[in-house]
């Protein structure tokens, strides 16, 4: 088993990181991480105590679902999903809790007030949920944007009624991605309340079906999470909203593979020289969160923990694209101890309040 070096590394050998035996600490850390090796069988993950938390797991709403029927906008996984699925999944695999969000479009698609209240309905399910299955789901509240207004009526409602632990937004609605100023108000908002928010991708209006054959989610999904972080910072709002804890999925979509642009050929050329530093945009990149979802594989997740801290790093599955077991043994064949601990929860734990023990 191959185990990453440093949980800082980041910025290639000039930066001395800690020795692995740091990094894995004790010797029950280690133990604990070898109960979930790749190579064991599926019943050590089953009888370990249960302790991930996914930040990354999909909710069928009824309503939202039949409104996705009706637009001819559902696939297989979306419309077979159950709550018992779910749970089948996460016990498969030591998930002690999954917060829960729709997957897009969200409600994009929808007239105002029909987005209005499917989004409601949807929360309210959601929360139905939670409360059913104590300890098992957590709420990623859906709001109904691009409509900023009722966005921010939801905002309230999903904080101060159904203690929601954070939002559930799109990368872009349209043709405006997150750093547009049309949003500012929701994001002031969210930043106000500290709030934590969870990003899914989604096909912007300029790349939906652009290569006939090749699917959104193969590689314009990630894509457009990549655009969302670039609009946030080089728009400087991500700088402005520094109290909004960001979870991107699948860790950051094409970042590792453009980050040199953002760090180095952005800040030396116009409009944006001596506005931007390869410290500041580091310094964002670098305090976001990026979940685990469709990248527990060697060379994506080690070129991320080369561009940002470990401690960024969170547990996500993409179910019921993709199943939890899967995410863990691929995570195993690579963490190991304290580093496998905070992807698996202590990470997420800190964003989480309600989730911090367990």
């Amino acid at each position: 088993m191959a185990h990453i070096h440093s949980a800082h590394c980041r910025h290639g050998a000039d930066r001395a990181g800690p020795t692995r035996r740091q990094l894995i600490g004790t010797a029950g850390a280690a133990s604990l991480a070898a109960a979930f090796a790749i190579g064991q069988p599926r019943l050590a993950l089953a009888q370990a105590k249960p302790h991930r938390i996914d930040v990354h797991h999909h909710v069928t709403p009824p309503t939202w679902l039949a409104a996705v029927r009706r637009a001819k906008l559902d696939n297989p996984p979306l419309a077979d999903w159950s709550p018992q699925k779910s749970l089948d999944d996460m016990d498969k695999a030591g998930v002690a809790t999954s917060m829960l969000s729709p997957t897009t479009p969200q409600v994009t698609f929808l007239p105002r007030e029909q987005a209005v209240a499917i989004a409601r309905e949807s929360n309210d399910y959601t929360r139905k949920l939670t409360g059913d299955n104590p300890g098992r789901f957590g709420l990623f509240a859906m709001l109904p944007m691009p409509h900023v207004d009722a966005a921010l009526a939801e905002i309230a409602y999903a904080f101060d009624v159904l203690h929601a632990d954070g939002i559930g937004m799109m990368t872009s609605y349209g043709d405006k991605w997150l750093g547009h100023p049309d949003f500012e108000p929701v994001f002031d908002e969210l930043n106000r309340r500290k709030a934590t928010v969870y990003t899914h991708p989604t096909g912007a209006n300029c790349c939906v079906n652009l290569v006939p054959g090749v699917p959104d989610t193969v590689v314009e999904y990630g894509a457009d999470t990549t655009r969302a972080i670039a609009s946030l910072i080089l728009s400087g709002r991500s700088q402005r909203y520094r109290d909004i804890n960001f979870i991107f999925s699948h860790g950051g979509g094409v970042l590792t593979a453009v980050a040199e642009r953002l760090q180095v050929q952005i800040v030396n050329s116009p409009p944006y020289k001596g506005k931007f530093t390869r410290a500041g945009i580091d310094a964002e990149l670098q305090r976001f969160y990026y979940d685990t979802a469709q990248i527990s594989n060697a060379v994506t997740i080690e070129a991320l923990v080369k561009l940002v801290p470990l401690t960024q790093v969170v547990f996500g599955s993409d179910f019921p694209y993709r199943t939890s077991l899967e995410h863990v043994q691929g995570l195993a064949k690579i963490f190991a101890g304290e580093q496998l601990m905070a992807i698996d929860r202590g990470n997420a734990a800190r964003i989480l309040p309600a989730w911090r023990q367990g």
